[in-house]
């Protein structure tokens, strides 16, 4: 029979679990009624999905700036430009929500790889498996596998095909989500966010932390 003793200890400890799990979970969904357009196994699709659509947002509202009539598309096209050509200052495009959705991704270790010199982003991890099977386009599709299978991939020899098809990242969100895990979410490690125009989120986040 087990002793009152253990049954505290057994509910201290699920809650001590339940906690920790809490800490490293986002709290705040903005985007949830979009749904959920990332789903392969292993994948946070939740977290995933809420940060591809914190990403459209992002960039629809800074290339929408000084231009009311923007839309994704064209927002996308300069942002792709830009980012294979190192002419993006990140400090200007993340907004406060975008903050805390990257402080709850760096949490997910098969996400990133410290080791690779071309991009955080690890592309040997769960969500670039899923973004090879499913994204539409058959070119990009093949490219981007050739890629990977001879280890070969990094956003700059993926660039230029990207650029000829990036119209496609609105109806293809696999794709989309290349983009916006490689292209941005990777990029954000060790910059410092101190002098970002938008507004400061209320907890200091440690951008020079890099991915385990």
């Amino acid at each position: 029979m087990k002793t009152p003793f253990f049954k505290l200890f057994v509910i201290a400890l699920t809650f001590g679990l339940m906690s920790c799990k809490n800490e490293n979970t986002l709290q705040e969904y903005k985007f949830a009624d979009k749904g959920l357009v990332l789903s392969c196994k292993n994948v946070n699709s939740k977290l995933y999905s809420e940060a591809l659509f914190a990403f459209e947002d992002d960039i629809l509202k800074y290339y929408g700036k000084n231009n009311p009539n923007a839309s994704l598309v064209q927002a996308y096209g300069q942002f792709i430009r830009n980012a294979i050509y190192g002419r993006l200052k990140y400090e200007d495009i993340v907004s406060p929500h975008t903050v805390k959705v990257f402080e709850t991704l760096k949490n997910e270790n098969d996400l990133w790889d410290a080791n690779n010199p071309e991009s955080y982003l690890n592309y040997n991890g769960a969500l670039v498996k899923c973004i090879a099977i499913n994204m539409q386009n058959p070119d990009l599709r093949a490219t981007f596998n050739s890629l990977l299978k001879v280890n070969s991939m990094s956003p700059k020899p993926f660039g230029a095909p990207l650029m000829s098809n990036y119209r496609h990242a609105l109806s293809d969100k696999y794709l989309a989500a290349y983009i916006a895990f490689d292209l941005y979410y990777a990029k954000l490690f060790n910059k410092d966010f101190s002098s970002a125009n938008a507004e400061k989120p209320v907890q200091k986040v440690d951008f020079n932390k890099t991915p385990q």
